[in-house]
């Protein structure tokens, strides 16, 4: 069967519309503000052969990964697992790629009497039972944290399964919002397979898979088209992390090649560590996420993510490597060797694609966690959130300041009031972080300096990475400032550190972090006078810090160029 053009479009926004149905069900019936106000989820809808069809605003490192769920289950199952009124629900690190808290529920949409897609979606559950609230930063096995489920039924045939909820409730620190959070992703399950049902019914379901062939003929042919285009070569480039938590003196090299031929191009990560004793390992299915996110960002980032998509690319992951972990290899904070790895997928191909690529970004999600008994309700409660950070600058552009890094999209930090509301916590300093972002033609962004102070007794959890390979230029370009975490800063406790699980924290006690800056791109001596000047105006760079780097730096004692009358500059 074929279907018309104008037909195709309405299915393919129709399926995107039916996703960002499905996101805005989770996010306004979760529980948890790490959910609700942060946006740690994702949704997806798939078809009957585990593609995706459409995915809504999330996490870029779920991207294309939510299938590998559905798919394991089918491996170990079989096909006729897939019954009507079914939930499923999965959480395995080695089959999702993820750690424990990201949890995933999924279930089979059936029309015309036959099995036509499924619906998914992934969120971070505040606790799943590690032997830290939360989780720790210093696990060295998967049995240390929490509650490890494979493939289940949660609900069989439109009813609960008592023993799976039973088996969740008796195993997480906070059952209520947990119990909030598990049927506000079954009610977005709910969503997404009456969306799906709905476009079948209007179009068909021989019309909809017609039109799915379509659209991922179409990602596939514009996609081959721009990696064609590159020329044929092998590309290298390696970074490290900077330990893996628990040997806080070793750290942890990442190496890539890339490899274009005509119009295919394979990542090869076989070459990076062996998986660690800390919890720095993720599945292969995570790694491959991430390869396909630095591989859009450069490819095609105006085009819609699909079963198409990636067509043109593959990953080669070594098992028992940091990227292919085996059990019982620790796994809760996997995400950092895979920012760094989206940032040496810039830079292996920023030879060749010049045009298209940034300077390297602060890279890691800088995680703060807190976590007692509240005194003014007697619970006990954990508050986690990530930080913001500098982008890199890219031709034509100086990076952003204050965004959320590359695997976590549109992740958000949380509001101040939103934090001293739920929590037992005070922010008294929240701003940019002035001369972190490296110099260059085009300047990199900023980090940013966020300031707490504990108003109870609590204990302090931190996970900061890149500071052994903050983010660099390209092109001479200067590198980043890394990130900083000083605790009670000026007192004779002062305190540096980046990774501490569980450190006391008593009332009065303050925490600030500071985080790092983007990379710089092209050689700073040729940035434009004016820009540096607006850059001392607005703050975004100190006087002292300008006349080390830019040479027009000189200028801002002179009268006529006084801040208050530099004018924005013109690129």
């Amino acid at each position: 069967m074929t279907v018309d053009p104008v037909t195709v479009e309405i299915i393919r926004n129709a399926l995107a519309a039916a996703a960002e149905d499905m996101n805005a069900t989770l996010i306004r019936s979760a529980y948890t503000p790490v959910i609700y106000e942060c946006g740690d989820c994702v949704v997806a809808l798939l078809d009957e052969r585990h593609r995706v069809l459409g995915q809504s605003a999330g996490l870029p490192i779920f991207l294309g990964n939510l299938e590998a769920c559905t798919l394991a289950t089918e491996q170990r199952f079989g096909r006729e697992a897939w019954q009507p009124g079914d939930v499923w629900i999965l959480n395995d690190s080695y089959l999702g790629g993820t750690h424990l808290n990201d949890v995933t529920i999924f279930g089979p949409v059936f029309a015309e009497q036959e099995l036509a897609g499924f619906t998914a979606t992934r969120a971070h559950w505040i606790d799943v039972g590690s032997k830290d609230p939360g989780g720790s930063m210093d696990s060295v096995t998967i049995f240390q944290e929490g509650l490890r489920l494979g493939p289940q039924k949660l609900v069989a045939a439109g009813q609960p399964v008592p023993g799976v909820l039973d088996t969740i409730s008796t195993n997480v620190r906070f059952p209520y919002p947990t119990s909030g959070d598990l049927h506000a992703m079954i009610a977005t399950i709910n969503t997404g397979q009456q969306r799906l049902a709905e476009i079948v019914d209007r179009f068909g379901l021989a019309a909809v898979r017609a039109a799915r062939e379509e659209i991922f003929a179409q990602t596939e042919r514009l996609e081959r088209a721009v990696v064609a285009a590159i020329p044929d070569g092998v590309y290298r480039a390696e970074g490290c992390l900077d330990n893996d938590g628990i040997d806080l003196a070793t750290p942890i090299p990442v190496r890539l090649t890339i490899t274009v031929s005509g119009d295919h191009m394979e990542f090869d990560l076989t070459e990076s560590a062996d998986q660690t004793e800390g919890p720095i390992n993720c599945g292969a299915a995570q790694a491959v996420s991430a390869c396909r996110v630095g591989y859009k960002l450069l490819v095609s980032p105006d085009v819609p993510g699909n079963g198409g998509s990636f067509r043109p690319m593959s990953v080669r992951v070594r098992e028992g490597s940091v990227f292919g972990a085996r059990p019982p290899a620790a796994c809760q904070w996997y995400f950092s060797h895979l920012g760094l790895l989206i940032d040496l997928v810039a830079m292996a191909l920023a030879p060749v694609l010049p045009e298209r690529v940034a300077a390297a970004s602060h890279g890691d999600s800088m995680i703060v966690q807190c976590s007692g008994t509240d005194p003014r309700t007697g619970r006990e409660y954990v508050s986690l959130e990530a930080t913001l950070g500098g982008w890199g600058a890219w031709q034509g552009s100086d990076g952003e300041s204050a965004l959320i890094n590359n695997v976590n999209g549109s992740l958000k930090d949380m509001p101040i009031e939103v934090l001293e509301t739920r929590f037992p916590l005070r922010i008294t300093h929240y701003g940019m972080r002035p001369d972190s972002g490296g110099p260059g033609r085009w300047r990199g962004g900023n980090g940013v300096i966020r300031e707490y102070v504990a108003l109870h007794d609590c204990t302090l959890s931190l996970w900061f990475e890149r500071s052994v390979t903050p983010a660099w230029g390209l092109f001479g370009g200067g590198g980043a400032q890394p990130p900083e975490v000083v605790v009670n800063p000026g007192r004779p406790d002062e305190r540096r550190v980046l990774k501490v699980n569980g450190l006391r924290l008593h009332a009065g006690d303050v925490v600030r972090c500071m985080t790092g800056g983007g990379g710089g791109y092209g050689d700073p001596a040729e940035r434009d006078g004016l820009a540096v000047l607006a850059d001392i105006r607005d703050g975004v760079v100190t006087p002292e810090h300008a006349a080390t780097v830019y040479p027009h730096a000189d200028r801002a004692e002179q009268p006529e160029w006084q801040v208050d009358t530099v004018p924005d500059p013109v690129y």
